[in-house]
């Protein structure tokens, strides 16, 4: 059954004639998702300290947002941090619409979190997203000291888009030699042309369409065949040995849901440590939306949960 809130909210969103992301220009989504966030998105918490900050990579300037926590950890040294990279299909999203999110996993966890602006596409095509995911995880760890942060205990995630940038990076750094603490993915996108049941059964009706992916990833991606790449496709990687423990979530009516399925057992057929937990009700997108949907809540305290148990055993 989907959740009675679930429903109310699609119902709300069809009655004011919201129109489908496909059939709007890349800046007239971004405009609509950033306006709808007021609608569905909790109170922003506050917190000890936010910086707006820049690096700069191959020549490329990207944004980021540090957010520290209050309390007792905000001023006990160096404190683990999450680098975090935000969901809208490599297309919508930046530090506004991920900002409660990120404030909230902050807090939560008492931790740090490292939000990144990264290049989207249509006007950055693959694999600038994930060129940028890769470099801001290393310019975290390079930075770490300037930061508060400790360079030993630096996760790194996402939702959706970003849960697929996440898992991507994480693949990118262990054939670098690095290694992030753990990978908190939340509904990550892991095949970009995906045959899953999930993609045939929650493709119409549940907020993200399989016409919506479609826009999405032809926006992201230069042709058909950047969907073969691990780096767009991280299920499709030669080996998931030796990657980072990951905490996998993933919602019931998405039709991402087997994709994290798949990730997360992956992971756990090379011997790396995964928790995967389904929210069996849920629609996809469903975490950044609390004011509206009790379980949205109760899934950022689990991700915030994973993030301490990570960082209190490294």
């Amino acid at each position: 059954m989907l959740d009675p809130q679930a429903q109310a909210l699609m119902t709300l969103l069809s009655e004011k004639g919201i129109p489908p992301v496909y059939t709007q220009t890349p800046l007239e989504a971004r405009a609509s998702y950033h306006a709808r966030r007021s609608l569905t998105q909790p109170d922003a918490p506050g917190l000890g300290r936010v910086q707006d900050l820049q690096f700069s990579h191959a020549g490329v300037s990207i944004a980021v947002r540090v957010y520290h926590p209050t309390g007792t950890a905000a001023v006990a040294g160096a404190l683990p941090a999450l680098v975090y990279l935000h969901g809208g299909g490599w297309t919508v999203g930046d530090l506004d619409t991920h900002d409660v999110l990120c404030r909230s996993l902050c807090q939560q966890a008492q931790g740090v979190v490292v939000a990144v602006d990264y290049r989207m596409g249509p006007e950055h095509k693959f694999p600038a997203a994930y060129d940028d995911a890769l470099a801001a995880w290393q310019w975290v760890a390079a930075q770490a000291q300037t930061l508060g942060i400790d360079p030993e205990r630096i996760a790194i995630g996402g939702d959706s888009a970003g849960g697929n940038l996440a898992a991507a990076a994480c693949l990118g750094l262990r054939d670098l030699g690095l290694k992030p603490l753990m990978q908190l993915l939340i509904y990550p996108s892991t095949l970009m042309a995906p045959d899953t049941d999930s993609y045939k059964t929650n493709g119409q009706g549940y907020m993200l369409t399989r016409d919506s992916m479609a826009w999405y990833s032809g926006n992201y991606l230069r042709g058909p065949q950047d969907a073969q790449d691990w780096r767009a496709s991280p299920q499709l990687a030669a080996s998931h040995a030796n990657l980072p423990p990951a905490f996998v979530l993933t919602a019931g009516f998405d039709p991402l849901r087997d994709e994290g399925l798949l990730y997360a057992d992956a992971l756990s057929r090379a011997g790396v440590s995964s928790q995967y937990i389904c929210f069996e009700r849920q629609i996809h997108g469903f975490i950044t939306m609390g004011r509206v949907l009790q379980e949205a809540n109760t899934a950022v305290s689990l991700c915030a949960q994973a993030l301490r148990t990570a960082w209190a055993v490294a």
